[in-house]
Order: C-alpha cells, then structure tokens, then sequence
C-alpha cells in the first residue's frame, strides 16, 4: 500500500493482507541498501498469524519517494510520522543492522508506543569500515561485492538457499543495485556517524529480543554484548539469541528460524 508521508509517497509492503490497525502491529524496518523486499517471509508470516504488518521502504529507497534520510535520528522521527499516517497508536518495532539502530532510536524516544522491540544483526554503535564507505561512494559494484562477502554464512557462498534453486547472493546484488545512486553510501554514513545507541538502550522500557548470526561477520554474536547488557536492565529486560549457522543476512538465510524466534517473542 502507498501513504503519503511529509507529502511524499512511502510504499509500505503488509504481507499480502489488508493492513487493519486494530490487530497488534508489527513494523519490520529494512537495512542499508535495501527495502521492504528482505522481509518477505517474515512479513507474510506474521500478516498470515494474526498481525498487521507493516514493513516500509524508508525514503528515496525502492517505491518510496524522496532522498535518503541521512541519519539514524531523522529517520526515527520519520518512522514515527509513518505511524501516525497508517493510525497506529502502539507497535512492536523489528529492525535489521541500520534498521535496528532506526527501531532503537525510535523506541528510546516513543516509550509509550512501543510494545517490544526486535533488534536484528546489530551492535551500538555500529562502526563501518572506511573501504565500504568509499567503494558505495565510488565503486557502488565493489561496495555490493564486499557486502555479499560479509553478509552471508560458508555455506550460502556455495550455493545453498532456504529456496531452492535460488541463489541468496544474487538477489542481494540485485536488490542492492536497483537502489537509486546514493542510497547505500548515505546508509552507511548515518550508521557509521550515529553514537547515541548505549544511550538510547537506557531509555528502553519494553522488552527486547537481540537475535544474531552465529556466522554473523558484521555484527558478531560477541559484538552485541556491550548492547545486550545496556538493555538487560531497563524496565522491560531483554533476552538473546543465536540462530545457528546464520550470517548476517538471517532473514534470507535462516527465515524459518527466524519466523518462530520473532513469533515466539511476540507471543509471550
């Protein structure tokens, strides 16, 4: 569905069901480089079990109108705005890598409209390396290539899929070069500058779930501790899990896995 956010238009993915605000809402917020299109198992799963899903494509990134907000906070405040136009008072937030840092920021600064929060592949704060920001400024292919790299588990590499007959690898590529120029370096740059994660993890009073890749080499299971321990402690606790052989990539990767980690979580 399209909304018109800040006079430009969002498209918003909502798993193939009517979004109705009524049923419990769960927002699946994309990571750099990409759009609504990496939650397809999730956001399908959960609108077919009794959610209303909504999973944006952030501006200027896949359908969405506009240029890329170029920091973790004025995208949060934008989240808020979506919320506001699809009538939706109270929401779980779910991010992957940048979007996890957009779902924090966000929780930290509406504690009263966040029911639960589901960090995806992430650590705060979330340093990128200085070669991947100058290969998506002046070598987009390069960038895409190193991300791949990064992003996906030994056995992916060679080849294996949740689809079969489908490689991960190439439909990453592809989705990440059907970005408008620009995205992915802005991306990287606002996770790269923003230092306010700890910090916003204080401000957390729902509870969280951090879920990693034990083959994660961008957000290393042992990374997320500082995270983890920022939010443990808050008002609403927070619990951690690994999704075994998983990368960075766990939606594509693992995305039965986790379909029942997130499920799980939402339904206790």
């Amino acid at each position: 569905m399209d909304r018109l956010i800040r006079q430009q238009t969002c498209r918003i993915y909502t798993g193939g069901r009517d979004f109705d605000p009524r049923l419990p809402s769960v927002v699946l917020i994309h990571g750099a480089g990409h759009d609504h299109s990496v939650w397809h198992y999730q956001a399908r799963h959960l609108a077919h079990h009794g959610f209303g899903v909504l999973a944006p494509d952030l501006p200027g990134h896949g359908a969405s109108a506009g240029a890329p907000l170029e920091s973790i906070d004025a995208m949060a405040d934008w989240l808020l705005d979506m919320l506001d136009a699809c009538g939706v008072e109270h929401a779980v937030l779910a991010g992957h890598s940048m979007g996890s840092l957009i779902a924090l920021a966000t929780a930290a600064r509406a504690r009263e409209r966040t029911r639960k929060l589901i960090l995806i592949g992430s650590v705060a704060p979330m340093p990128v390396a200085p070669a991947l920001i100058d290969a998506a400024c002046s070598a987009p292919g390069r960038a895409h290539a190193m991300i791949n790299q990064w992003s996906y588990s030994a056995t992916a590499q060679l080849g294996a899929s949740a689809s079969p007959g489908t490689s991960l690898l190439g439909i990453n590529q592809r989705l990440m070069a059907r970005q408008a120029a620009g995205v992915l370096a802005t991306d990287l740059r606002a996770c790269d500058a923003w230092q306010d994660g700890l910090s916003c993890a204080a401000q957390v009073s729902c509870p969280t779930l951090l879920i990693s890749g034990q083959r994660d080499q961008m957000t290393p299971p042992r990374a997320v501790k500082p995270l983890f321990d920022a939010l443990v402690n808050v008002a609403g606790g927070a619990r951690m899990m690994t999704l075994q052989g998983a990368g960075h990539a766990m939606m594509a990767e693992a995305p039965q896995a986790l379909n029942n980690a997130i499920r799980g979580f939402l339904n206790t």
